[in-house]
């Protein structure tokens, strides 16, 4: 004998919705717990961060000489007047003319040769691969003071190799400022593109075999692989490099201040951050450095705010 078994009749819902409904997923709001999580490192950021940058615009817009800073004399407030001074002077657009376009060269130059160098990884065997990633991080981890007084030996005009190799005597490569521009380029590119070849080439890997295997079979040249393909697949890595190349070239101090002695012959080859430097501590005029500093800021911030704007434009996560 089949005992049929059936389940129990579930009994109707009252109206008037009293009967129990069943929690919906996600509709728990997590309140509070998060930020406790993040709150000591939203304490460490504050006080590595934002105080400074705090004390940046602070400067800024009082009188503060060495005078202040002894004690000889009060801080005034000046308001916008430092930025008068420094927007009036027209040194100031000189060297912010030559930073952005020192730095464009910079990001372009590191952008071609991080990217071809990140092909040639995916074109030649393991061990010439892996001997040409070595050399490269070791570039990398070069810290900048280092690499700015090695490339300064080898380009010197007495005892410098390149010269003799090049059989240029003793010609200064620091004397003119387009050829110190383009020593410090080179230095900058040398231990800057590493970044960019592994980030591009760690993005190279993940493009599936077959997409290529196929524009190889459609008679496709490298270039145009490339161009058509590659590039297209690896926009979102080379935004974040192109961004990062520029906030980091837009900024540079050591190389320039190493290479050139301080900003070159009458300050010929200053960029932004040395000026602010040599306004701050060589002239004493820490207010008209700190006016720099807010200028920096507020035009890396641009920069930054344009790349989260991109990103979002094209669908990426933030």
């Amino acid at each position: 004998m089949t005992q049929t078994l059936t389940a129990p009749a579930t009994p109707p819902a009252r109206k008037g919705g009293g009967g129990a409904r069943p929690p919906r997923s996600g509709s728990r709001r997590p309140g509070w717990t998060p930020w406790l999580y993040l709150a000591p490192a939203l304490v460490v950021l504050a006080g590595l961060l934002i105080y400074p940058v705090y004390q940046l615009g602070l400067i800024s817009v009082l009188e503060y000489t060495q005078a202040q800073v002894s004690g000889g004399e009060p801080t005034s407030f000046q308001g916008l007047g430092n930025y008068r001074t420094l927007f009036a002077d027209p040194q100031f657009w000189q060297v912010l003319t030559a930073t952005v376009v020192f730095a464009a060269l910079c990001v372009l130059s590191t952008l071609f040769v991080g990217c071809a160098f990140a092909v040639l990884l995916t074109r030649i065997r393991a061990l010439p691969r892996l001997a040409l990633l070595i050399a490269s991080l070791g570039a990398w981890a070069t810290p900048a003071i280092t690499g700015s007084t090695v490339w300064m030996f080898l380009f010197d005009a007495d005892f410098g190799p390149v010269n003799r190799l090049l059989g240029l005597g003793d010609f200064s490569w620091t004397y003119g400022r387009y050829s110190a521009f383009a020593l410090v380029l080179l230095e900058v590119v040398w231990c800057s593109f590493p970044f960019v070849m592994v980030t591009v080439y760690a993005g190279i890997r993940a493009v599936p075999a077959e997409v290529l295997e196929a524009a190889s079979l459609d008679g496709a040249s490298q270039w145009r692989i490339w161009r058509s393909v590659l590039a297209p697949m690896l926009r979102p890595i080379l935004l974040v490099v192109t961004i990062q190349s520029v906030i980091w070239d837009f900024k540079i101090f050591t190389q320039i201040y190493v290479m050139t002695d301080g900003g070159g012959i009458a300050g010929q080859n200053l960029v932004l951050n040395v000026y602010a430097y040599q306004q701050a501590f060589a002239s004493s005029e820490y207010s008209l450095g700190a006016a720099i500093g807010v200028v920096m800021l507020l035009l890396l911030l641009a920069v930054t705010l344009v790349y989260l704007r991109l990103m979002r434009r094209q669908g990426e996560e933030l």
